[in-house]
């Protein structure tokens, strides 16, 4: 399989985009805003204990509060925030060093999943007042980013990920990627890491460990215990709440967590972000076999890679497959559901085959879209009836295979009676809609658009295109007036950047009788 990745970087929003066979499989967004904090970590107050759910609201500098659950507090945990650093996690040590783990436990914007695979149990034997009060200060790491009205989840459990390992300072584990089968390999790993370890961290050897050398695995070791040495320093001394520890940026994160030696390239739109990738790669995965090009086309790197117009289709609710059948992906707030239809498909043989084949063809396209489009939490699909148990077997079979692709935890019950699939996807970070759009308030919510600005952001690329092609002294952009005020506004740096670029005028003109997304760029 041909994989590349594929970034165009902005000086306001960085995209990352994975082509698997020349096909994008996930994309990556930043606009160096709130919306994607995995990973962070920050010194923070407990704002508010709920005894009832066992959990806490803590405050870490951000418009909504943190949400720390019980389960996700270290167990020895003590007062003052130093004592705690220094403290071992008794009770949630793990000491079973053969243990298996899922491949990258913690890979972008991945959740560490603490609670569950270090053996804490269920439900804890500590109540939330027992560990923590109000006011109190705590070292905690972003689980999940804000995800619609849910403010972030967090953990005490720091994990700082690397090239080939992940270290966990508050847990005595050792676990290696699932994906590294050899039982030699493994054991190898684990004499390697026994002969270096000058600690009781916990770590866990990611799939690009397979085949590392003695110095490499003492480089990670030791940039990462610096790494979180930096941490401890920096918390003793900050004042609650407080930004400690930011994670890479999405480019350094593509670099780091999907870029091994099975790709074929990585490719960039921006001269400083290539010089920045490689000298990234010199200093940290110096042995890293894989292409970097700088991208310096006229036309834009994602039209050249077809890459827009798949990004517009996983905004669609209705997916068309190549038989003629379709499905529908309709995302609630509780579950999305996925339903599977025949369409302009009447088949060639008779209606069970149909019906097997528009299964199997939307098994596909069904694991796809939700790859492309980061679906997460439960997930419903509704497949077409069908009576033969070998048919339904057949269809099991090939999702469960199709979703082997996927590195986001999934787990897939049995077919019902009903014809329908329950499974559940891990759910870190805001999906491709959510982070595209917002709800429609044309419709009352029951659709989507795009946001005030994704739409700033597309005539700005728009703008950049057409300006190749057009000879005019400046444009004049039509919009509706909402965006002209955005851009009048919070999004002015755009216009800004456009001219130099383009070095030319660019005036927006609000028009009251256009659809939001309207908008119409003109020669002048």
């Amino acid at each position: 399989m041909m994989k590349e990745l594929v970034v165009n970087a902005e000086e306001h929003e960085t995209r990352v985009a994975l082509l698997e066979n020349g096909t994008i499989a996930e994309l990556f967004i930043e606009r160096g805003d709130d919306t994607n904090i995995t990973g962070n970590i920050y010194k923070g107050r407990i704002q508010r204990v709920l005894p009832g759910m066992q959990a806490a609201f803590v405050d870490i500098g951000l418009t909504q509060a943190a949400f720390l659950y019980v389960d996700d507090i270290l167990d020895d945990s003590a007062s003052e925030l130093t004592e705690m650093l220094e403290q071992d996690n008794d009770t949630g040590t793990v000491q079973n060093s053969g243990s298996d783990t899922d491949d990258d436990d913690i890979i972008m914007n991945k959740e560490p999943e603490i609670s569950s695979r270090w053996g804490h149990p269920s439900p804890s034997k500590y109540s939330i007042e027992e560990l923590v009060s109000e006011n109190q200060e705590i070292l905690v790491q972003i689980a999940k980013s804000p995800i619609g009205t849910k403010g972030p989840r967090v953990t005490t459990h720091i994990s700082l990920p690397g090239r080939f390992m992940v270290i966990m300072p508050t847990v005595d584990h050792i676990g290696i990627s699932r994906r590294i089968t050899g039982e030699a390999e493994r054991e190898r790993l684990k004499n390697l890491l026994a002969a270096v370890r000058e600690d009781n961290f916990g770590y866990i050897f990611r799939t690009a460990a397979e085949g590392i050398e003695e110095e490499q695995l003492k480089k990670e070791i030791n940039f990462l215990t610096r790494t979180w040495e930096d941490i401890r320093k920096k918390s003793k001394t900050a004042s609650a709440p407080h930004l400690i520890y930011r994670d890479l940026i999405v480019t350094f994160r593509a670099v780091r967590d999907l870029l091994t030696d099975e790709y074929d390239k990585l490719i960039i739109d921006s001269e400083k972000g290539y010089k920045e990738v490689k000298d990234f790669i010199a200093k940290f995965m110096p042995d890293l076999n894989v292409t970097v090009e700088l991208y310096s086309g006229a036309e834009p790197i994602f039209d050249v890679y077809n890459i827009e117009g798949d990004i517009a289709r996983a905004l669609k609710k209705k997916v068309w497959l190549k038989s003629g059948g379709y499905i529908i992906i309709d995302q609630t707030e509780a579950l999305v559901a996925i339903d599977v239809n025949t369409g302009r498909y009447v088949g060639k043989h008779n209606f069970e085959e149909t019906i097997l084949k528009t299964n199997l063809e939307a098994v596909k396209e069904i694991a796809y879209q939700i790859r492309l489009r980061n679906i997460g939490g439960i997930i419903i699909i509704d497949f077409i009836d069908m009576k033969k148990n070998h048919h339904k077997e057949k269809v099991m079979v090939q999702l469960s295979e199709a979703l082997k692709k996927d590195k986001s935890q999934t787990n897939v019950l049995p077919l019902s009676e009903l014809g329908l699939v329950q499974m559940t996807r891990k759910r870190v970070r805001r999906n491709l809609s959510r982070t595209l759009c917002e709800p429609c308030f044309y419709c009352g919510g029951d659709g989507m658009l795009l946001s005030g600005q994704s739409i700033c952001h597309k005539i700005y690329r728009d703008v950049l295109s057409e300006a190749r092609d057009m000879m005019g002294n400046s444009f004049t952009v039509k919009v509706h007036p909402d965006i002209a005020q955005l851009f009048h506004g919070e999004e002015k740096y755009l216009i800004e950047s456009l001219e130099k670029k383009i070095m030319r005028s660019v005036a927006i003109y609000p028009d009251p009788r256009y659809h939001l997304e309207e908008y119409h760029i003109f020669e002048t």
